[in-house]
Parts: structure tokens; C-alpha cells; sequence
């Protein structure tokens, strides 16, 4: 599976066949969910790495996506695009995933987790680019660059979904955007 950083949640059209599949969904209709997995997995699976640099949790989480969205996706009431609450919901799973799952001990020790290293990187085949060297960055500054950078959330959002002051998720994401160049400038 291919995964570029250029790919964004945004870039799926939401046009009336779309509308025609989410209502089926909402009814019921297993073959309908189906197609809205198959048009949606690759990018839920994408966020949920960059934010999660990690492949098993990544698809743990996408798995655990598409069963809450089975079962939420009624709430889905259509004032916003389709793809921007499903991106919403992907980063609430990924964000309470990645607090249930952190090791306490972990938490005492290092507040700042690292990421991937490169020999895990590495052995990552689908990912390219940028995706490279985000999944590397420290956890924090990862999940702050990721969610502002390409995800397009402000800095007063994402210091509410990580439970941190606005200055603090500037300063992650001057942090990482340092970490990328200074990576990017040595490869």
C-alpha cells in the first residue's frame, strides 16, 4: 500500500453517488459500507500511521474506525462533507488509542515517546516522501505536525484533542518542522 503525504482526507469527492452509498450505510446496507471501506481505507490507514508511527497500531486503529463508524455512522447528519467527519473520527480513535495504549511507566519516564526509528522506517515498503520522515519525529511534535500541517487543524483545536496549551502545540510543531528539515537537508 502506497502512502504519501499528499494524500488528504480532502481530495475525495463527496458527490451524489457518495451521498447515495453513506444513506445506504446508514440503513443498514452491509454492501454499501463496504464500498465507503473500500473508498476510505487507504486514507484512514494513512492518518492513523502519521499520527500513530507505528504499522500494527495503525491498523488496529483503522480496523476499530470502520467498526465505530458501523456503528455511528447514523449520527453522521450530512452539514459537513462526509470525509471531513470520518477524519474527525479517525483522529479521535487514533488519539484515544495511542492514550489507552501508552505504558505507564513510559508516561514517568519520557513524556516525549520517539518514533519509528530508521530501521523500522525501512522495513515500512509503503511509505515515501515525507511520510519517512514524519513517523520518526518524537510523538508530540509528531501528532501536533501531522494534525495542523497536513490535516489542516488549527492550533487551538489541537490543543484541545491533546490536552495541551495552544503555545505548547506551536512549539511541537516548530519542533518537528526543525526535526523534518534538518532530516530532509541530511538525506
Amino acid at each position: 500500500m502506497l502512502i504519501d503525504a499528499q494524500q488528504a482526507f480532502s481530495k475525495t469527492s463527496d458527490d451524489g453517488s457518495s451521498e447515495a452509498v453513506i444513506h445506504g450505510a446508514q440503513k443498514g446496507d452491509q454492501a454499501a459500507f463496504a464500498q465507503l471501506y473500500r473508498e476510505h481505507h487507504k486514507r484512514v490507514y494513512a492518518l492513523c500511521l502519521r499520527l500513530l508511527a507505528d504499522k500494527d497500531y495503525a491498523e488496529d486503529v483503522t480496523q476499530e474506525v470502520f467498526v465505530q463508524l458501523w456503528h455511528k455512522i447514523a449520527q453522521f447528519k450530512g452539514q459537513s462533507k462526509f470525509t471531513t467527519w470520518l477524519h474527525s473520527v479517525t483522529s479521535n480513535i487514533a488519539i484515544s488509542y495511542l492514550r489507552q495504549h501508552k505504558n505507564w511507566l513510559q508516561k514517568v519516564v519520557s513524556i516525549e515517546g520517539a518514533g519509528m526509528d530508521e530501521s523500522s522506517v525501512a522495513l515500512c515498503k509503503g511509505l515515501n516522501g515525507l511520510d519517512k520522515l514524519i513517523v520518526r519525529l518524537p510523538e508530540r511534535a509528531r501528532m501536533v505536525f501531522v494534525l495542523h500541517a497536513i490535516e489542516g487543524y488549527r492550533h487551538e483545536e489541537i490543543a484541545a484533542m491533546l490536552g495541551m496549551a495552544i503555545g505548547s502545540s506551536k512549539s511541537q510543531y516548530h519542533r518537528a518542522r526543525q526535526l523534518l528539515m534538518e532530516w530532509y537537508d541530511n538525506e
